[in-house]
């Protein structure tokens, strides 16, 4: 099975990773493509794939073909490639707000073609990704894109008229998750706490408690009732963050996420 990339971006690097860590195929089964160069180059030397200048080329090379491409990008690739695609090759789309219907009319024939929206936490294999599948897709494929998915995280088959949700709740959230980090330690720091410290502490604060609540089960309101001691000082920080419209400005920003997907 060769496994091709239009794109050799962070989500492609991601994705590249997990797939050679959990053995999937070899390097010598993965051929990529990208707009330069040297980023090829760079490809090629960290992971001993194949890289290739022509779309086309790696589209007639691979049998799971993965588009990790920018939005505004697609349909130049779709164009170029769509007839160096046949009914047996599996196409795997990143890019948030093109519907499988929306990429199909591209082809003149029936193309197997699935949806994938991972997170930038692929980057260390803690993804969180959703996939959804046309009606090609046989249940067969679909374990072969999961088993690609799964090697940099968390994977779980969604609906498509959820994808834009799932573009908000975790596509977009990790820069949320992030600026809650960075002010925690702005916090720390304000305190007197030296700043790589400050964003150690805040950063597996922040991954330490996500862990809890995954593998304890229990509801996150429950887990936050655990560290509020009557009278304690958590409860009069979080009356501060309710003062202040923290859980209302989280679902604004996640709401406004979902509508943007909704409009690409």
């Amino acid at each position: 099975m060769v496994i091709g990339f239009i794109g050799l971006g962070n989500m492609a690097k991601a994705m590249i990773g997990g797939i050679l860590k959990k053995e999937l195929v070899n390097a010598d089964d993965i051929i990529g493509s990208s707009a330069t160069i040297p980023t090829m180059e760079r490809m090629k030397e960290k992971y001993g794939i194949h890289t290739d200048p022509s779309n086309k080329a790696v589209a007639k090379a691979a049998d799971i073909l993965i588009l990790a491409v920018k939005p505004i990008s697609l349909p130049v690739v779709l164009e170029e490639i769509m007839d160096d695609v046949d009914e047996n090759k599996i196409i795997i789309s990143i890019a948030a707000g093109k519907t499988t219907k929306w990429i199909s009319q591209y082809f003149t024939k029936p193309v197997k073609i699935v949806r994938c929206m991972p997170n930038t936490p692929a980057l260390v294999q803690e993804g969180c990704s959703a996939v959804c599948r046309n009606e090609n897709v046989t249940d067969e494929d679909l374990d072969k894109v999961m088993q690609i998915v799964r090697s940099f995280g968390m994977a779980e088959v969604v609906n498509e008229n959820l994808m834009d949700v799932v573009g908000g709740v975790s596509g977009s959230s990790p820069a949320y998750v992030f600026m809650l980090i960075e002010a925690m330690a702005d916090a720390a720091v304000k305190g007197g706490m030296q700043r790589k410290q400050a964003y150690r502490f805040a950063a597996q604060t922040v991954m330490g408690s996500a862990r809890l609540m995954l593998e304890t089960g229990r509801h996150p309101a429950e887990l936050k009732d655990m560290v509020c001691s009557p009278g304690g000082t958590t409860i009069e920080g979080l009356e501060v963050l309710e003062k202040e419209g923290f859980r209302g400005a989280v679902m604004e920003a996640i709401g406004a996420c979902i509508s943007k997907s909704a409009r690409l």
